[in-house]
Order: C-alpha cells, then structure tokens, then sequence
C-alpha cells in the first residue's frame, strides 16, 4: 500500500501528518511512503531527510493523489468557509483519508468525500478509552494549544509574570485564570507556573480539582449543580443557557481580579460556551489580556474574533487560530507517533483491513463506500441541512 504524506493547504497550516523520524513505524506496517514535494519544510523537516529514509518524492500533487491508496493529512481535508476543499475533488473511488476532518462541526466535508466513494478516517473522533491513549491527537496537540497560548499572554502583558526583588523595588506576579481544564488548560496552568504567575483555574467537572491543585494552582469552586457536566467519554458537556447565565454572573468577579484570562472551553461538535462578556471583560483592570483558545469553535468571550485581536477598555482580547501550527516541528511530532499508533489498528499486512467491530474504528470511521456510517455525522449532517 503506498500513503501519501500531503501538504497542508489549510491556509496557515505549517504541520506535516509524518515526520523523517517516525517513518520506520510506518515502514513496519508494510505501508509505502510518498511525500508530496516541501510537504514537511514549513515544520523543519526537508524533502532530503525523508529521502534518507527511504522516502519517495512525487513529482507534484497530483501525482501524489493518483498513486495513493492512503492519503495522510493534518487538515488539509477539513472544510474551509462554506465547502469541501479542492483535494476533496481529487479523490478517487476505495481511495481513503486519515486526518483531522472536523466531522461534526463541518459534515458536509465528510458528505463530499463520500460522494467520490473515498473511505475517511476522522482523528477528531477517536474515543477516550485507554486502548486508545497512544492515537489521541487532540490531546497532543492540545498539548502544544496550552503552552502557546501562556506564551502569547506573558508577551501581551505590560507586567512580568514572576514576583522579582529588583532595584527599582518588588515587583508582585501575575494573577492568571484559567477556564476550562482539559490538556490544553492543564498544559497552560503549568506554563504559566513556570512562568511564575500566581495561577487559578476552573472548569464545570468538579472531577479535574486534583488535577489543578497537583500542579500549585488554586481551583475556582462556583455553587452550580455540576452533576451533569461530563459525558461518558470525559468531555465536557453541553450546558442549558439558564446554566450558563448563572456560571457567567459567579464568574465575573474571578475574571477581574486576575491580569491574564486564558480561556480553553469546548464542547466537541459544538460552538465553544461564552464564558465571558463584555461587562465582565469591562470589569478587568486596563492592560490585562485574554487569550481566547476556543476562538476557532466560536470563543469563550463574547468579544472573541477568530485571527484578531480586540481592544475592549483596555483590555487585549486574543483570538489565535490554528495554535498547533505555531509550534510545527513539535506538534508534527508528536501527531506523526499518534498516527502511526492509529494505522497500527487498520492496517494489516500492508492492507487496509479495518475491523468494523473495533471500538477505534467505529468511532473514527465516518464514510466509506459512498455512505456516511457514523451515526453522529449523519446526526450533524441532518441538524445542518434543517
């Protein structure tokens, strides 16, 4: 079986879906590797250090895509504004695609990939089950969303992080909040300790106070009935707005006493809570900053706009898209193990051989034969078309 490593077309997007390291793990799966030419030189990783181990160049991209029984890919087949992308276009029948696809918030690019007969694998879906740890790659690049998004505040900020006795007196550390505690939240706490900010977090699953406190911050308790917060996976779930509107009021005061509000919530498949408003963002002292790490899903602030950043009473009000991509080399790492972990399930031999019965594969495969089979996909895909 050859697999096609593509180039990421997804406007900004700097990863590469595997990196010259990690091609011995696919090599051993009997799987072929074609690179699309420059495929990884945005991540620092040259078309000659795949050679070295053994990689093919394609000529181009179409040649890529006309060879390629597996396609290998970060975003490149996520939907962009309203449709599909032109890669969609290029598939061919038993054809398949493994990658991030963003199968329940856009499936109408699922339904298109469908429609060329192409089999599709969406990472995005893998379940949280400990079989399953070594493929997580929302968790790995989660990881990365964290850690950039401290390092965006601590430039914003007009203020050092760390408490300094200085000549020119001491100098009293950062306060920073942390909303939403999932691995990008949990990575952003402990940055920012590094940093040495004074560092509170909260989020709507009581469960994750452990997880706070065992990294020296203090976890922010608001009197809400959290019982049903958390799905059976350990996602976050979808809150009524009478919820949402209570949690906001309790949460104003936490938001304006601290100078970095660094806000992770999301709720896969859906448009990301606002956590915070205009009047609370209104509340908060002149130069604090809040980095908006759902704001591809939507925001958490109500002053949110994806790629910008706003002025709102003094108050900075960041909206990076695309984190991962910010820290290519790294996350392109890390994504290439989590893929050659995820092939390791439905590859045999050097053939595509998925078992249907597989609890990984039922819940990544959305499409193949020309039929949607995921039966949250399809759910998305009917809640869009109504």
């Amino acid at each position: 079986m050859i697999a096609g490593i593509l180039s990421e077309s997804q406007p900004g997007e700097r990863r590469v879906a595997v990196i010259p390291a990690a091609v011995p793990a696919f090599q051993k799966l009997g799987i072929e590797l074609l690179l699309e030419p420059g495929a990884g030189s945005r991540a620092g990783f040259p078309d000659s250090q795949y050679a070295e181990k053994g990689v093919a160049v394609a000529g181009a991209r179409a040649e890529l895509l006309a060879r390629a029984d597996l396609v290998l890919s970060v975003r490149s087949f996520a939907p962009r504004g309203d449709g599909p992308p032109p890669e969609v276009g290029e598939l061919r029948e038993g054809q398949a695609v493994v990658g991030l696809l963003d199968a329940l918030a856009s499936p109408r690019g699922v339904e298109a990939i469908a429609r060329r007969g192409a089999t599709a694998f969406a990472l995005e879906l893998l379940p949280r089950i400990t079989r399953a740890q070594g493929m997580d790659v929302l968790s790995s690049q989660a990881t990365v969303v964290g850690y950039k998004a401290v390092l965006l505040a601590a430039d914003r900020l007009q203020r050092l992080f760390p408490m300094l006795m200085t000549a020119g007196g001491t100098l009293a550390p950062a306060k920073v909040l942390v909303i939403g505690v999932g691995v990008a939240g949990l990575q952003a706490i402990a940055t920012a300790r590094r940093l040495g900010g004074v560092v509170s977090a909260y989020d709507v699953r009581p469960a994750v106070k452990e997880q706070v406190e065992s990294l020296g911050a203090r976890f922010v308790e608001l009197p809400l009935d959290t019982r049903d917060a958390q799905d059976a996976g350990g996602y976050a779930k979808a809150q009524g707005e009478d919820f949402l509107r209570r949690q906001r009021e309790l949460m104003a005061a936490a938001v304006a006493e601290n100078d970095v509000v660094i806000t992770t919530a999301a709720v896969p498949g859906k448009k990301a809570p606002v956590l915070v408003t205009a009047e609370m963002v209104a509340g908060m002292a002149p130069g604090s900053v809040i980095v908006d790490v759902a704001a591809e899903q939507g925001g958490n602030c109500e002053l949110t706009r994806p790629g910008e950043t706003v002025e709102f009473g003094g108050t900075s009000v960041l909206g990076p898209v695309d984190l991962a991509s910010a820290v290519a080399n790294h996350a392109s790492q890390m994504y290439a193990k989590n893929l050659a972990s995820f092939l390791g399930v439905v590859v045999r031999d050097g053939k595509l051989a998925p078992d249907l019965e597989d609890e990984i594969v039922a819940g990544t495969l959305v499409c193949r034969g020309g039929e949607l089979v995921h039966e949250r996909v399809r759910e998305a895909l009917g809640a869009a078309k109504g």
